[in-house]
């Protein structure tokens, strides 16, 4: 269940076609084409990136957390995990892994949650849940809308399951400088946000950047 293949990249930086800087607490909304390889990098580490991915040609058939946990047989991501849809399609695969391992149980931070888990004066609190919102309705308004968000990956973040079957939330466990890489095997959309949390420790209470950089085929 906690199994972990580290594999570093033979991808270099200055062959990216695509670079850039997402601030903390900033959503980011991206096609990739078959072939092409998605880098996330963990600029000052321990950083959570809830991410989710959408078929174009399909969008209702989107990245299902339960599918690719069943296929694989391991309720964490790591090299090797092949991000499956809704109808258990092959979207990604992730190619390199330099943290260990990635949630893709714990879902993604909103007001609500920040209530139940917090305190009720958490209710204003930017979320992840917001910015998915806001990069939809800036970005893809006509591609997908509120109704299409479902439960996501959130790489680098470490949610250990306990023996009673419960969650928690503890330090990550990345680092500065490392990363997690996947290759698109269809045509997809990635929907991101660099989390904003504030109240729990899987960010050390600091966000940070994190830097996508894609490579062609």
């Amino acid at each position: 269940m906690y199994g972990f293949i580290e594999k570093q990249s033979a991808l270099d930086a200055e062959d990216a076609i695509y670079r850039e800087t997402v601030l903390a607490g900033t959503p980011w909304i991206h096609e990739l084409l078959p072939g092409q390889t998605l880098r996330i990098l963990d600029i000052e580490g321990n950083q959570a990136v809830d991410t989710t991915f959408y078929d174009v040609n399909d969008p209702d058939d989107h990245y299902s957390a339960t599918a690719t946990i069943v296929a694989q047989g391991n309720i964490y991501l790591t090299t090797g995990t092949i991000l499956r849809s809704e109808q258990y399609r092959p979207l990604l695969e992730i190619t390199a892994d330099t943290t260990g391992r990635h949630d893709t149980l714990g879902g993604a931070c909103s007001a609500q949650s920040n209530t139940v888990r917090y305190a009720r004066e958490k209710l204003y609190m930017h979320n992840c849940r917001d910015d998915f919102m806001m990069g939809i309705a800036e970005q893809c308004p006509d591609f997908i809308g509120k109704r299409d968000l479902a439960p996501n990956i959130n790489f680098f973040m470490n949610v250990p399951v306990t023996p009673e079957g419960g969650l928690k939330f503890d330090d990550g466990v990345s680092a500065s400088g490392r990363y997690v890489e996947m290759r698109a095997i269809e045509h997809v959309m990635a929907l991101v946000s660099n989390c904003p949390q504030l109240n729990n420790p899987c960010n050390a209470y600091n966000p940070t950047p994190v830097e996508m950089i894609i490579w062609d085929a």
